[in-house]
């Protein structure tokens, strides 16, 4: 076994360093997901609403306005309700009725829910921007 260890090649080498470079990555992956798994969990959420809820608090950071927390949660739930109503048509994101319905739809929703506190277009183009995007992309 020793002369095996000895005796290999450079190919081996490079092999074996790969293989367990990207094996460690993977588990340090399955931490992280594990880790973020509880998160949204201990939230009360699922992880839809966990994305919807990081867009709500990260568009909030990035305009600069405070919302509460719990707040954020239950929009986030809300949010979540509304694109599903509309992603249950299955060219929704290529239809512009549908899209339409669920910007107001969306607006409807922020505005009652005094998100943002005070009116700014650009966040409501955001959310909808990116509550599209993520439903196209876990479709």
């Amino acid at each position: 076994m020793v002369d095996k260890y000895n005796e290999r090649s450079e190919q081996d080498i490079l092999q074996s360093n790969v293989l367990e470079g990207f094996t460690d990555e993977i588990i340090d992956l399955y931490h992280e997901l594990r880790k973020e798994k509880e998160s949204f969990q201990d939230m009360g959420i699922d992880f839809e609403e966990k994305a919807f809820y990081d867009i709500l608090k990260a568009i909030a950071h990035k305009y600069d306005f405070n919302y509460p927390d719990d707040k954020l949660i239950h929009l986030a739930k809300e949010v979540k309700k509304v694109v599903d109503d509309k992603a249950k048509y299955t060219d929704w994101n290529q239809r512009d009725d549908i899209k339409a319905e669920l910007k107001v739809d969306l607006i409807i929703l922020l505005a009652e829910n005094g998100y943002p506190p005070i009116t700014k277009d650009e966040v409501f183009k955001e959310i909808f921007e990116q509550a599209e995007n993520f439903k196209k992309n876990n479709h």
